[in-house]
């Protein structure tokens, strides 16, 4: 008599989720934004005593909280890594056409057919300049920590993602200031280059070197396994919170505009939320077409269409002030980010290949 056939049972893979402060982080900047309004609102004048702390035009709290929110990023930035390019070159080289040959232009172009063309009646036309600006500065700064959540919800190579992004973090020090200084010289917006320089110094290199000095430290003190499964993650929260004050301080300043003028959060958001969506899809049927694996591909994508909107607050911040349309729009790119980003994640997993 033969035996009965066993059956092998696959265990159901755990469910993927995002972590507490990023699954919830639309929330936050909401109430943020409410926060600082109602602040800016019953204040008034009083909030202008933050405003004037200011050294070479670089406001000096705001660049603390700055700092704090990119600084942990910079932790992960893995030089070793590169030395990988290599063996699978072709996905780290769609990934830098897609963030710095396509995706600032496009911006530029979708900002500009809706700040300068379409929205006429409700947008100053001497401001329009500005609101554009803030996109091409957005637009400019491809996405590096969030990155790394839409990779593992989509079951990305985790380490090819970190390639692709310390590649990426990399470039933004030689094309930032060019690129953003061309599409801002075509919009007929009048920049100080000495600022962005600046700005980008102070924002990205220092925390860079920082970061890599630490981590060096911390790794030959207490082994890769401890610094990712515990220094990382509780350094994580530290990032979010200076965000959210970031942009209480923010909107405190742009409150009494807000208040006046509300809907011009949802006209900011439409260009941006198109333009990630175009961006996304022109990376992934982009990269299939390539024949880049879903590993490969779906990290491509999410890193186009996200943004490193913390260099964008801060160089928007730096240039053309706290209370600028500019420095609105790159908070908008905050607002909006999240659930978009959660929709194409969706998008990614269901069209899995």
């Amino acid at each position: 008599m033969r035996d009965p056939i066993k059956k092998t049972v696959i265990p159901d893979q755990p469910k993927k989720t995002i972590g507490f402060f990023e699954k919830y982080l639309t929330i936050w900047v909401a109430l943020g934004i409410l926060v600082g309004i109602g602040i800016g609102h019953f204040v008034g004048d009083g909030i202008e005593v933050i405003s004037s702390m200011e050294i070479a035009r670089v406001n000096i709290p705001v660049a603390i909280l700055i700092w704090l929110m990119i600084y942990p990023m910079m932790l992960q930035v893995d030089f070793g890594s590169i030395k990988k390019i290599g063996k699978k070159p072709k996905g780290v080289v769609w990934t830098l056409i897609i963030n710095w040959a396509i995706k600032p232009f496009t911006m530029a172009f979708f900002a500009w057919i809706f700040f300068e063309k379409l929205y006429g009646a409700w947008i100053d036309p001497s401001m329009a300049g500005e609101y554009i600006a803030g996109a091409i500065i957005l637009g400019a700064a491809p996405c590096t920590a969030m990155v790394f959540v839409w990779s593992y919800l989509t079951d990305g190579d985790p380490n090819y993602t970190l390639v692709q992004v310390s590649v990426n973090d990399l470039i933004i020090l030689v094309l930032f200031i060019p690129i953003v200084g061309l599409l801002l010289g075509i919009t007929d917006v009048i920049i100080p280059y000495d600022t962005l320089v600046a700005s980008v110094a102070i924002f990205v290199v220092v925390p860079l070197v920082a970061g890599v000095i630490t981590q060096r430290i911390l790794l030959r003190s207490y082994g890769i396994k401890w610094f990712k499964d515990v220094f990382l993650p509780k350094l994580k929260p530290v990032s979010i919170v200076a965000l959210l004050i970031t942009l209480v301080l923010l909107f405190a300043f742009q409150g009494q505009n807000i208040l006046n003028n509300p809907l011009i959060i949802l006209l900011a958001a439409v260009p941006l939320v198109i333009q990630t969506y175009f961006i996304f899809f022109l990376a992934w049927f982009g990269g299939k077409k390539l024949k880049l694996s879903h590993a490969v591909c779906a990290p491509a994508a999410m890193i186009g269409a996200s943004n490193f909107f913390e260099l964008a607050v801060a160089v928007a911040i730096a240039l053309f002030g706290l209370q600028s349309p500019a420095a609105l729009v790159t908070v908008v790119g905050v607002l909006v980010e999240v659930p978009v980003m959660l929709s194409l994640v969706a998008f990614a997993n269901r069209n899995r290949y």
